[in-house]
């Protein structure tokens, strides 16, 4: 049984999607630590949430349970069906939802091969061979299609991950990290890319401890701190600022 209300259509590559998910009273622990302390988190078409805090809050580990990768030690799921167990909806959340690390895996192949991997098997050439030139075009790779995957650069790679996710279409794509370590072009460039998806009916979550990169990208800010979840209205509250690495009026200062 399908656990998810989604319905899909897509007209000149956009998409109709309804996406009301519901995580209710994640929690997780690590031995004695407690990572997740009853958080809930909620995720709709076309909404960006950027999931800030620091360094070992628990971001990652958030992330790969809503992607269905990691057991939580309990909490439940709500899509429009009512509460279910997250164990009872494993295979749907692997179905709907893309964890993309902050290291994408490449193969070592053709950026051509690396992106036709996420096309299911029972297609025809014809249409796998116009998939990929689609997807090539879309993430600007054309140039790049026969190099090999594994000699490109942080942002180069980063946008043959999303060109995979745009080809596997998920409702749900959480991504950790996915500009860290990028310049400035590379960070417009996925800055870019990431904004078409949402615009096309994705619910994206993106993970990072640098909440100004993504200021005009997300819908809304959330801090996990402390194993709990809360709402950031601006960046400059003075209860958040020391969770952030930096801070805007010394950045400002050492300009």
């Amino acid at each position: 049984m399908d656990y998810f209300i989604i319905s899909r259509a897509r007209v000149d590559s956009q998409r109709d999607t309804m996406i009301n998910i519901q995580f209710k009273g994640i929690a997780k622990h690590y031995r004695r630590r407690t990572i997740l302390d009853g958080v809930d988190i909620s995720l709709q078409d076309s909404q960006c949430t950027l999931l800030c805090g620091a360094n070992g809050a628990g971001k990652t580990t958030l992330l790969k349970i809503m992607a269905g990768l990691v057991r939580p030690d309990s909490g439940t799921l709500n899509t429009g069906l009512g509460e279910m167990k997250w164990r009872r909806c494993i295979k749907a959340l692997k179905e709907k939802a893309m964890y993309m690390h902050q290291q994408p895996y490449m193969f070592d192949a053709s950026v051509r091969r690396n992106i036709a991997y996420a096309l299911p098997p029972m297609l025809s050439h014809e249409d796998r061979d116009k998939r990929i030139y689609e997807a090539l075009a879309w993430a600007n790779l054309e140039p790049l299609a026969t190099a090999s995957a594994t000699s490109l650069s942080g942002g180069e790679v980063q946008r043959v991950a999303l060109a995979r996710a745009w080809l596997r279409s998920p409702s749900v794509l959480l991504l950790d990290e996915p500009t860290t370590n990028m310049d400035h072009d590379a960070r417009l460039r996925t800055h870019n890319l990431l904004r078409q998806l949402k615009d096309q009916g994705m619910a994206i979550v993106i993970s990072s401890h640098d909440a100004l990169q993504f200021q005009s990208l997300a819908c809304r800010q959330l801090l996990l701190k402390d194993g709990k979840i809360s709402p950031v209205n601006t960046i400059t509250q003075a209860e958040n600022v020391s969770a952030f690495p930096i801070n805007p009026l010394q950045q400002h200062q050492q300009v």
